[in-house]
């Protein structure tokens, strides 16, 4: 069997990180390299010349102009926190690395901290990857699907009805030799025509050419922003068209990590988060970037 290069290609090892990222003052000075790369700025007059105020467990800087006082982690996801910036680093990376994803028990056992902790830092980990995600939109060939996620794992109703199962949108743009290249994963109110053009606009770049299984709803991102072809299956599983290849392999993925990595949460409430989070590490994987830069807001 040929071998698959996404999946063996070379990432950044637990020892590589530990040496970039093992302490806190590589870790501040990875934060402020990053952050300031022209070197460093007020951030209330743009002046380029700041003190820097010593004796601090994270860097303070004054402004020469205005005298203004500027935190190293003011602004990022590191803001007002009490975990050391070694910790959130660490977080970052293993979050950002788990190929099928990380519970917030694993974390906590891998953090050192308590569950509550490890709970807050990994949900603000993930609404950064929502929002960085939210930036990009679809263009050329997409593949759509609707899909029901979530519900309870014992009792209750089987089907669309239990609480915890919400209505998804899963689309796929293809590379131009129809691999795949960008995912996004949206919650949706539900599968009328309002929502899906709401999605469509969101979502879709004009132009693209979305392609989906026929349901009803979809013809609506003609009125919106793209090109729809419907392809109708027919009685049978979309799974077994080749048309739906990647977009089929995607949900049946994204359901199995699901399943095997958490227990239970409120997907009613927190699926925005967790789908985020499967998306952007799918999308970081095909570009090769090793290690995810979320930190500012």
């Amino acid at each position: 069997m040929a071998m698959n290069r996404i999946q063996f290609q070379p990432g950044l090892s637990i020892p590589a990180f530990q040496q970039q990222f093992g302490s806190e003052d590589q870790c501040q000075t990875a934060l402020e390299q990053t952050r300031w790369q022209q070197g460093l700025r007020c951030l209330h007059c743009q002046y380029p010349a700041c003190y820097r105020i010593q004796g601090r467990t994270n860097a303070l800087f004054e402004c020469r102009a205005c005298r203004k006082q500027t935190s190293l982690t003011a602004g990022t996801l590191f803001e007002k926190s009490s975990l050391p910036l070694r910790l959130w680093f660490l977080a970052l990376y293993l979050i950002g690395e788990a190929k099928t994803g990380l519970s917030a028990l694993a974390l906590k056992c891998q953090l050192g901290v308590n569950y509550r902790t490890a709970w807050l830092v990994q949900h603000k980990i993930m609404q950064a990857m929502l929002e960085r995600d939210a930036r990009y939109q679809l263009d050329g060939v997409v593949q759509v699907d609707d899909a029901y996620l979530g519900g309870e794992r014992s009792g209750g109703k089987a089907g669309r009805g239990p609480e915890n199962k919400i209505p998804c949108m899963a689309a796929m743009a293809l590379h131009v030799w129809r691999h795949p290249w960008y995912l996004k994963l949206s919650p949706v109110v539900g599968f009328t025509q309002q929502a899906i053009r709401v999605w469509a606009e969101c979502c879709l770049q004009p132009g693209a050419y979305v392609i989906s299984d026929g349901l009803s709803c979809f013809g609506v991102v003609i009125r919106a922003v793209a090109t729809h072809e419907a392809h109708v299956a027919g009685g049978k599983n979309p799974k077994d068209l080749p048309l739906f290849r990647w977009i089929s392999t995607l949900l049946g993925n994204v359901k199995a990590s699901l399943s095997w990595i958490y227990h239970a949460f409120a997907f009613g409430k927190y699926a925005g988060h967790y789908l985020a989070a499967i998306a952007y590490r799918f999308n970081r994987v095909l570009r090769k970037i090793p290690f995810p830069k979320i930190i500012f807001y």
